[in-house]
C-alpha cells in the first residue's frame, strides 16, 4: 500500500510505474483479464514487488479511475477556461472516452458488482457535483438538478465511444448535439444573465 513507510525507489517512482502500467494492462484487457502479476511485469518489477505498494488489483483499479477521471478533468477546465463552444467539449470527452474503452467497460460493469468501486464512483461523482456547483456560482443548480444531467453526459459519452449509435445506422451527430446541449445547460449557472 502506497504510503510514507513505502520503500523508496532510486530508479524512478515505484507506485507511478505500477499505476501507469496497471491503467496500460485495464485498458487492453479489462479488469478480468489483468493480473498483479503482469501489471508488475508491464512495470519492470518482479511481481512480489506489487504487494509493497497497493493491497490488490481492486485497489490499483480504484487508483487508476481516479487518475484517469483527473485527466478528463484536465483537459475539460482547460476547455472551459478558454470558453470552448459546447461541442468542442463534447468531442474533449468522447475523445478521452474512446481512449479508455476496456478501463471504462470494467469500470461500468465493476460499478454494480464491487462495492469498493461502487464507493468510490459514488464519492467521484459528488466531487463532480460540488466542481460543477462551484463553477455555477451563485446561479448554481441544485444537486437533484445536476445529477440526472450527469448520468446523461456519462453514458451518452460513452455510447458515443463506443460506437452504438453507428451501430444503429444513425449519424452520431444529433447524439452529439443533445450532449452539448446538456453540457450547456450545466454551463449556464456559470455565465452571466
Amino acid at each position: 500500500m502506497v504510503g510514507n513507510d513505502a520503500p523508496k525507489d532510486k530508479s524512478g517512482d515505484t507506485a507511478q510505474r505500477l499505476l501507469d502500467a496497471a491503467a496500460d494492462e485495464f485498458n487492453a484487457h479489462g479488469f478480468a483479464g489483468t493480473d498483479t502479476n503482469r501489471i508488475a511485469r508491464r512495470a519492470g518489477f518482479a511481481p512480489q514487488t506489487f504487494y509493497r505498494w497497493f493491497e490488490d488489483k481492486t485497489e490499483i483499479f480504484i487508483r487508476v479511475y481516479h487518475a484517469w477521471q483527473m485527466q478528463e478533468a484536465g483537459t475539460l477546465n482547460a476547455l472551459l477556461r478558454e470558453n470552448a463552444p459546447d461541442a468542442q467539449l463534447v468531442r474533449a470527452a468522447i475523445d478521452h472516452h474512446r481512449a479508455f474503452l476496456k478501463f471504462r467497460r470494467s469500470l461500468n460493469f465493476l460499478t454494480q458488482e464491487n462495492p469498493k468501486v461502487r464507493a468510490a464512483r459514488a464519492e467521484s461523482r459528488a466531487r463532480q457535483i460540488q466542481v460543477i456547483r462551484m463553477i455555477q456560482g451563485d446561479r448554481a443548480q441544485s444537486e437533484s438538478e445536476i445529477v440526472p444531467l450527469l448520468f446523461q453526459m456519462e453514458r451518452l459519452a460513452d455510447v458515443l465511444a463506443e460506437g452504438e449509435i453507428s451501430d444503429m445506422g444513425l449519424d452520431p451527430a444529433s447524439t452529439e448535439a443533445a450532449l452539448a446541449g446538456i453540457i450547456g445547460r450545466l454551463r449556464e449557472g456559470a455565465r452571466p444573465a
